[in-house]
């Protein structure tokens, strides 16, 4: 008997109060976005976004980018944080799309009148889109390998920038979620998001550096939070030229800030909204 059976058993109105009850009931509404991404095709586009991103951009990019000089012992060393955001996008674009789903055919208000804490769909969402975010995060490693680039820095360093992939991933979901569950028309949800992930992710730091940016741009190249992630997980995976910046707080600290940050504020707006909702 599988571990799925097992878990999926529960029915959620007749789970007993306490933390056991709750565990159990994120961990069926969690098993319930897992199973279809299995044939939906959402795990395709968690291993198949960061393939289309590294092909698309490094190969018409790495001999214009390393004639103009980025700084780093290659175009792939510097593109390699960029990979990584460009997964962690589709997984949140995808996370608002479920949670524009739930929304629209009202499993939301639906789990509100159930007798479980209003933030427990919430936290299966996150949950499942972070799923899928693993997946994607480990295959745009495999892909950043393929095309040259490599850890170097120590262990510690290496297991930081995965932590911090992570904690970048959980602030966009719920950024995404958020938007997902007050828009709640997922035809829609794509158009809606398009247009920041395509704004902040080519008006960065993580395609070409700041000073191949025409004067007036520079200054929001250089300080939105792409870039300041991009600066972060560049420290992180460390060159062996040496110019990849110093882990320490001056680099990873604008970035954690705003990954904290949104993780604080988006948890709280959809924690606000779930409560109502459940009201």
């Amino acid at each position: 008997m599988s571990l799925l059976t097992v878990a999926s058993r529960p029915r959620i109105g007749t789970i007993g109060p306490g933390w056991t009850g709750t565990i159990a009931q994120w961990w069926v509404l969690t098993v319930r976005l897992i199973r279809p991404s299995w044939r939906n095709g959402e795990l395709v586009t968690a291993v198949l976004a960061p393939v289309v991103f590294t092909l698309g951009f490094y190969v018409p990019l790495n001999l214009v980018m390393s004639g103009y000089g980025h700084g780093l012992s290659s175009y792939a060393q510097f593109l390699l944080p960029m990979i990584v955001m460009q997964a962690v996008a589709f997984c949140a674009t995808s996370a608002a799309f479920r949670a524009a789903t739930d929304a629209r055919d009202g499993l939301t208000v639906r789990f509100g009148a159930l007798p479980m804490p209003a933030a427990v769909p919430l936290a299966a969402r996150i949950t499942a889109a972070l799923y899928r975010a693993v997946v994607s995060l480990a295959m745009a490693l495999v892909c950043g390998r393929l095309i040259g680039a490599e850890f170097y820095g120590s262990a510690w360093d290496t297991v930081g920038f995965v932590a911090f992939s992570v904690l970048v991933t959980v602030a966009l979901c719920l950024g995404a979620d958020l938007i997902g569950s007050v828009t709640g028309n997922p035809e829609a949800i794509t158009q809606v998001l398009v247009f920041p992930q395509v704004i902040l992710g080519l008006v960065s730091t993580g395609l070409a550096p700041a000073s191949q940016f025409p004067s007036w741009l520079q200054g929001f190249a250089r300080n939105q939070p792409v870039s300041q992630f991009v600066y972060g997980l560049r420290a992180l995976a460390g060159d062996s030229s040496g110019n990849a910046g110093v882990v320490g707080w001056a680099v990873l600290g604008p970035g954690l800030a705003w990954a904290v940050g949104m993780v604080l504020v988006f948890g709280a707006l959809g924690a606000v909204v779930a409560m109502r909702r459940s009201g």
